[in-house]
């Protein structure tokens, strides 16, 4: 990868500027490479394992030729919250995206299954060798990956590409401090590397920075996960929408004390044990070793993500634990990374891996058009930070790299042709003079207030008071923590900002929507399910959560 100077550059000129180098920021360099434009990628990432996709298990789902059956599945996970003409785009380019991207450009190495007959279509006979597999919520086994690490398969390959593409500059650790513009619209970025700043003025600027894992205590996310271009957009005065629907996976390895009521050290990294497994056969034990999800949903383990979480939660909290029971499945033959981690850490399979929910994916973000436009002049979103209207309140399974995939190539495409870089000089506002000291530690324990307020207010289950508590509480710490990140730039401070910025974000949205998929509010034990959902396919309330540039009371 190229961006090696320790400084950033400068006062640069770019047609399109991509944040994030994830599938969704990788797919749109590529298409905007693709018209001739000069395309400039930032990433704050040193190295693939630092963004979201990397750590993507399960796969790609890809429509089969039943593609009514994935529209159907797609539209039944989002718990009648998903935009139809959405989920339409997303299905019907699932196949072309595929194959033209993942399989002929960067020749990703899918698991492939011999028994496939060839068909007449060009987009078909390129997938016909890949082995499919199901995972929750999927009617049908339409899922490509390699074996339960497909992210790690597909980022490096993807990087290299865009690398050795002449039109493309791809600048690692490297971050986004600020949108900058006349108010209007996006004009550019400031940006920090080692410790200095400097500008890029873009035509259009396409923010694809993943998702807000580092908001809470127990996350599937890398640390760098900020919400970086959420919050800067929200502050640039873009809409949000649909930041309630936190998506949590029901099946992570926690560490800690289930690592050690299974003989494992309780430092333990934790780690996502794929939706995958369970599609094979695994299944979910409590305490009692009573198997209980047939008696929750008629799917079982399969049934959608929010169902299981809570299920898993709900019998974490009545047992005392709940294990994923892969006897009988040939897990080490299946899954042999997730058997490696498992023998990485002293864990025994066999007896079954401790599990519990996790922090996984954000439904909601940037709202978006069909063409990944945001609601302000020449700033675009795709991929988690966007709000596409295709997950609506519950993200269907291996549905995260493709919407990334399809909208990263559309969002690319369109913001080429729009590109309108700025005449004048990008103008960086100037810091007040009066200067705080910046207290020792400032940063962790204020991200340690944080993840609590979430951890407990904003997790599997919410409760209206919570929510109303939680955004309280998260007003406030925004006020301490602007207090300093007026008058000084680092990336610390800027990640702190997001990060806090996002939380509250979440916090009002959850105050003013109806209970529905991830977003589960009960009263006294019992969920409240008489939400009506919105007819442009979001919640009433889910938008315009914004601020001014600057971002003093609109967040």
């Amino acid at each position: 990868m190229t961006g090696t100077a320790t400084a950033p550059p400068n006062g640069a000129r770019t047609d399109v500027l991509v944040v994030g180098a994830g599938v969704a920021g990788c797919a749109a360099a590529l298409a905007a490479a693709r018209t001739g434009a000069e395309v400039t990628v930032v990433t704050k990432a040193s190295r693939p394992a630092d963004a979201n996709t990397y750590w993507a298990q399960g796969g790609v789902a890809v429509a089969t030729e039943d593609s009514a059956s994935f529209r159907r599945d797609v539209l039944a996970a989002a718990d009648g919250e998903a935009d139809p003409e959405a989920v339409e785009a997303l299905v019907s380019e699932s196949r072309d995206a595929v194959a033209d991207v993942l399989v002929d450009t960067l020749g990703v190495p899918f698991d492939r299954a011999e028994d496939r007959t060839g068909t007449a279509d060009p987009a078909d006979a390129r997938l016909d060798a890949l082995a499919r597999c199901r995972e929750g919520g999927h009617s049908a086994d339409r899922i490509v990956h390699v074996d339960a690490s497909t992210g790690a398969h597909l980022l490096p390959p993807f990087l290299d590409y865009l690398d050795g593409l002449a039109g493309v500059r791809l600048l690692q650790d490297t971050a986004v401090l600020d949108l900058l513009g006349n108010g209007a619209g996006v004009d550019g970025a400031l940006l920090e590397r080692g410790g200095e700043t400097g500008t890029v003025a873009a035509g259009s600027t396409v923010l694809a920075t993943g998702g807000i894992g580092a908001c809470y205590g127990t996350s599937t996310n890398p640390d760098g996960a900020t919400g970086d271009g959420i919050a800067m957009a929200a502050l640039a005065g873009a809409t949000v929408a649909d930041a309630a629907y936190v998506q949590f996976h029901p099946t992570a390895f926690p560490g800690g004390e289930a690592a050690e009521a299974a003989d494992v050290d309780g430092d333990a990294d934790p780690f996502l044990v794929s939706e995958a497994v369970r599609g094979a056969g695994a299944v979910l034990r409590n305490a009692d070793g009573e198997r209980f999800m047939p008696a929750v949903h008629e799917d079982a383990e399969l049934a959608p993500r929010d169902v299981v979480a809570r299920a898993v939660a709900d019998e974490r909290r009545e047992t005392g634990s709940v294990v994923l029971d892969v006897d009988g499945i040939g897990f080490a033959d299946r899954f042999p990374d997730l058997a490696s981690m498992c023998a990485e850490r002293g864990l025994d399979p066999s007896t079954g891996i401790p599990v519990a929910p996790a922090q996984h994916f954000l439904c909601g973000g940037v709202a978006v058009d069909e063409r990944g436009r945001a609601s302000i002049d020449r700033l675009f979103a795709v991929g988690e930070c966007s709000r596409t209207g295709v997950h609506g309140a519950n993200r269907l399974a291996s549905t995260g790299l493709l919407e990334g995939l399809v909208w990263g190539l559309r969002a690319g495409e369109t913001a080429a042709a729009e590109s309108d870089p700025p005449g004048a000089a990008l103008s960086v506002p100037d810091l007040p003079s009066d200067d705080p000291e910046l207290p020792t530690s400032f940063e962790a324990a204020k991200f340690d207030r944080l993840r609590r307020t979430m951890d407990e207010r904003l997790g599997v289950e919410r409760t209206r008071s919570g929510v109303r508590n939680a955004a309280a509480s998260l007003r406030r710490l925004k006020g301490e923590v602007d207090a300093y990140a007026r008058t000084r730039r680092s990336r610390e401070l800027s990640e702190l900002r997001n990060a806090v910025v996002c939380g509250l974000l979440i916090a009002r949205d959850a105050a003013e929507s109806p209970s529905a998929g991830c977003h589960r509010l009960v009263d006294g034990g019992v969920a409240e399910t008489d939400g009506a959902p919105r007819s442009d396919g979001g919640r009433s309330g889910s938008t315009g959560v914004r601020g001014p540039r600057g971002g003093d009371e609109g967040c």
